[in-house]
């Protein structure tokens, strides 16, 4: 699948993808508790945004942003295997973002998180956030493996996609804090979709996590994700309160 966690096919090639992917999750775990410790004393609430390609990740932030009209601070980066077009949308949208691109890698790991928040632009924005988005790059797989140092996963999954996609993918919902079943405008054109079928199907792989129906071009749901926004952002904070640090140092683990 990409030539970044090492996935192959037949017998050799299978040891070797699980001897390159247990290297390399050790390696990423460290970088990322040396992320968290820094989010969580900066009080900057990190949240991991995964979903298919398509699915409405970025339409999410933008709405978001939207609803909160300028009274608490974002940052954003944005993972792709290439083009800054959605970093663009986002910094159109107000939010300070940087575009992540990974060429043939399937997923953003916590040393590509590390390196951008040192990028001038980004380091500012960052100063005085109060939230962090991370926009994984479009997949359904990969990016659940990968710990970025984030207090909260959120999963973003389309009606267009089928109802069947908890139980497919069972490790990115088993992962999630929250699903956002976006596009919820469309439902009344999908009768073979409800929100009760994703519910149900998220519950044979993760019966205590919430599905939340939003549409970024109505507003329905979106409300209710600031208000999820906000709770998390409090439980950043009861962490975070009176440790003075900046959001990342300037040194890398290893």
């Amino acid at each position: 699948m990409c030539d970044v966690c090492g996935c192959g096919t037949g017998p050799k090639a299978t040891r070797l993808a699980v001897e390159l992917h247990s290297s390399l999750l050790a390696g990423n775990d460290e970088t990322a508790s040396h992320l968290r410790a820094h989010f969580e004393a900066a009080g900057l609430s990190t949240v991991n945004l995964m979903g298919s390609p398509g699915a409405g990740k970025t339409a999410l932030l933008e709405a978001t942003a939207r609803a909160l009209g300028g009274t608490r601070r974002l940052a954003a980066v944005s993972g792709d295997l290439a083009t800054e077009n959605d970093a663009q949308r986002l910094r159109r949208a107000g939010i300070p973002s940087l575009a992540i691109t990974t060429g043939t890698g399937c997923h953003l790991d916590a040393a590509m998180v590390h390196d951008a928040l040192h990028a001038p632009a980004l380091a500012v924005a960052l100063e005085g956030a109060a939230f962090f988005f991370v926009e994984n790059v479009g997949n359904l797989v990969c990016p659940a493996l990968f710990d970025l140092g984030q207090a909260a996963n959120v999963v973003v999954l389309s009606v267009t996609e089928g109802v069947d996609k908890p139980e497919k993918y069972p490790v990115m919902f088993r992962h999630a804090d929250l699903v956002v079943l976006s596009k919820a405008d469309l439902l009344p054109h999908l009768p073979e979709v409800s929100v009760a079928a994703v519910e149900a199907s998220l519950a044979k792989v993760a019966p205590r996590t919430r599905v939340l129906p939003l549409s970024a071009r109505t507003g329905e749901g979106v409300g209710e994700f600031v208000a999820w926004l906000d709770a998390l952002h409090a439980r950043t904070e009861a962490k975070s309160a009176g440790v003075p640090a900046r959001f990342v140092s300037h040194t890398h683990p290893g």
